[in-house]
């Protein structure tokens, strides 16, 4: 199984990058899935549902953000909207979307993806190592290939 994990996308040039760049890696490499992080895909900061399109419309298979997610208030309305848009797993409960994602790949295993915030010189949060153990053990039912981005 082959995962490609693609870092921070920042604003216009890292979509219009991914948007050149991604499909002959993927041919070249025979992947089958593909990760991103997309917590300052638009202009730099935050998200956008316009712009979270745009990126799934490339065959990205998985966004992961981070703490940089919420600079785009409209986010908060419409990221439990996508169950592949994970936010870090460590935020209360309460916050919108997941934490966590259980993927299919096109060989028919799964992969599952976590995504936890730091706390150094960041908002108090719950302990990302605490959250990850419960992320990882619940995962672990299902498969032994797990991706954690933070």
């Amino acid at each position: 199984m082959k995962i490609l994990f693609i870092g921070d996308i920042v604003g216009k040039p890292g979509r219009r990058a991914v948007r050149e760049l991604l499909p002959s890696v993927v041919n070249a490499h025979a992947v089958d899935l593909v990760i991103a992080n997309c917590e300052n895909a638009a202009a730099g900061f935050g998200i956008t549902r316009e712009v979270v399109e745009e990126l799934y419309a490339l065959h990205i298979d998985v966004l992961t953000s981070g703490n940089h997610v919420w600079d785009k208030k409209e986010a908060v309305e419409f990221i439990g909207d996508y169950e592949t848009l994970i936010r870090p797993a460590n935020y209360p409960d309460s916050a919108p979307g997941m934490g966590s994602v259980l993927m299919p790949t096109a060989a028919g295993d799964f992969v599952g993806v976590v995504n936890l915030a730091g706390r150094i010189f960041m908002q108090p949060l719950d302990c990302p190592f605490t959250a990850a153990r419960e992320q990882i053990a619940r995962l672990k039912a299902r498969t032994n290939v797990i991706i954690v981005d933070m």
